[in-house]
């Protein structure tokens, strides 16, 4: 018992509370002292960044806080005590970040350029911002500086808004973190409606979609525009789930899933699996009909009010510009290229591994969606069991969406750590096992330096080599399963 005018133990909830916002506060602090600052040096190394000036500290605090912000996240992976619990400790632990300078990335100095050159009268997706003339390219990464912007016209239009409602660097990089943050309050405000959609617990939700480290580091600090599709993604999927018998609200859903194709086109492999959601198989081409007409209404919409058309499309072929290991495709390449050079050879095998990737991904994202059609219309016949209830229906094509965007994420020719949030939003809402997810979104949280340094630059034959093997040990962990499970019962005639 507890002696009278003592304090109370604190709780696992309450250490991981505390613990986690000092992790962020320490994040904060590195922000500061070496994040990515517009006059911070680029193509920078660990070494230089260790040596320079307050190196250690910045270090330091980086490493500490993603450990504590990690470490707090992972210990309540199975829920939150409530899901009020959940917001307020999420909040807690964005608004030093949401302070700080921008840590992790300097992509919001590639938006804030595009989104100049679209208020100066030209076309992003025709110049890059070193040709277009944008004020501040020298913050922007020299990688990016001569490719034009691969995001949708929405996107941009709201780009050009926090520059002219900026005035400067400085206020568009605010307006730019606060367009995200209002994503990541749309996404907290679909979160427990999904969630009693799919049967799942909104405290679990909520605490892994919001709570994570990639959300406050990346989509918070970095102010990622992958705050704003997931915002409009689940905002869609709600509609479709709150009433998936009525066209008017098959319509908005399409157009805010139209929107967020036009924020980051990854948010098109959803779609179908958005058509499924709620319904019975019966209906899927009367959804999709309904569905698909408020996609196109907002997506040639978009195109057509902002006059920049399609030429978003041309600007996708650029990201692969960037190759790291941590894309399983690129490094299948890498390490077959390494050993093409033990033979005297140069098989220049990253271009390739990338195409078959991508042709696998079509195929793996047409199995999903049979294989969520199949499931819902078999129990639409009575077959194989008794019918699914309503949530049981929803998190069914949740489940296959998040495993689309799964398969998109480990198959696409590049990967950054803020990619993992797309998955890891509807995954917290359709999975029932959390670990195998949550383990891979806290590791990747290691992956930069608060300046936006991306280690794997560093370590690209090891990690090649690593994730190859990786690779090879879960495809022999898939083979064996498969061999051992028992053949499919047939339904009964």
């Amino acid at each position: 018992m507890t002696a009278p005018g003592a304090l109370p133990p604190l709780s696992r909830p309450s250490v991981a509370r505390y613990a986690g916002l000092l992790g962020a506060v320490l994040l904060a602090v590195a922000g500061y002292l070496g994040g990515a600052l517009p006059d911070a040096p680029l193509n920078v190394t660990p070494v230089s960044i260790w040596r320079a000036p307050g190196g250690p500290a910045t270090v330091t605090c980086w490493l500490v806080g993603t450990v504590l912000l990690v470490g707090a996240w992972w210990s309540l992976r199975d829920g939150a005590p409530s899901t009020r619990w959940a917001y307020v400790t999420a909040t807690l632990w964005a608004l030093p970040l949401l302070l700080a300078p921008p840590v992790g990335s300097r992509d919001v100095y590639s938006y804030a350029c595009q989104g100049w050159t679209y208020a100066h009268g030209l076309d992003p997706y025709a110049v890059g911002v070193a040709a277009a003339g944008c004020p501040w390219q020298d913050t922007v990464a020299p990688i990016w500086r001569d490719t034009p912007a691969p995001y949708g016209p929405v996107f941009v239009l709201l780009a050009a808004l926090a520059v002219s409602l900026g005035g400067g660097l400085v206020g568009a990089l605010v307006a730019l973190r606060l367009i995200a943050v209002a994503g990541l309050v749309l996404a907290a405000f679909c979160l427990p409606g999904l969630a009693r959609a799919a049967g799942l617990p909104a405290r679990r939700a909520v605490w892994l979609a919001l709570a994570g480290p990639l959300v406050g580091v990346h989509l918070v600090g970095g102010a990622h525009n992958d705050a704003v599709m997931l915002g409009l993604l689940l905002c869609g999927l709600l509609a479709v789930l709150g009433r998936p018998d009525r066209p008017p609200a098959l319509l908005a859903a399409g157009a805010l899933l139209g929107c967020a194709v036009t924020v980051k086109a990854t948010a098109v492999v959803v779609v179908p699996f958005a058509v499924l959601a709620g319904t019975s198989g019966r209906t899927v081409l009367r959804n999709g009909v309904w569905l698909g007409g408020g996609l196109a209404a907002a997506v040639l919409g978009s195109s057509a009010l902002t006059g920049l058309g399609f030429g978003w499309v041309g600007g996708l072929t650029r990201s692969g510009d960037s190759e790291q290991w941590t894309s399983p495709p690129t490094a299948v390449g890498f390490v077959i290229d390494y050993a093409g050079a033990l033979a005297g050879r140069d098989p220049q095998a990253v271009p390739v591994t990338r195409a078959v990737a991508l042709a696998l991904l079509a195929a793996v994202l047409v199995a999903l969606w049979w294989r969520t059609w199949r499931t819902l219309r078999r129990d639409d016949v009575g077959t194989d069991g008794p019918p699914f209830a309503g949530s049981a229906r929803g998190r069914v094509a949740l489940h296959g969406a998040a495993l689309a965007l799964v398969a998109t994420v480990v198959l696409s020719p590049v990967f950054h750590p803020w990619y993992a949030t797309w998955p890891l939003a509807l995954l917290a809402l359709a999975a029932t096992r959390t670990t195998w997810f949550v383990l891979p979104a806290g590791l990747a949280a290691f992956l930069v330096l608060p300046d936006g340094t991306n280690l794997a630059r560093f370590t690209k034959a090891p990690g090649a080599l690593a994730m190859t093997a990786l690779l090879l040990v879960l495809l022999v962990l898939v083979l064996v399963r498969v061999r051992s499970s028992p053949p499919a019962r047939r339904p009964r005639p």
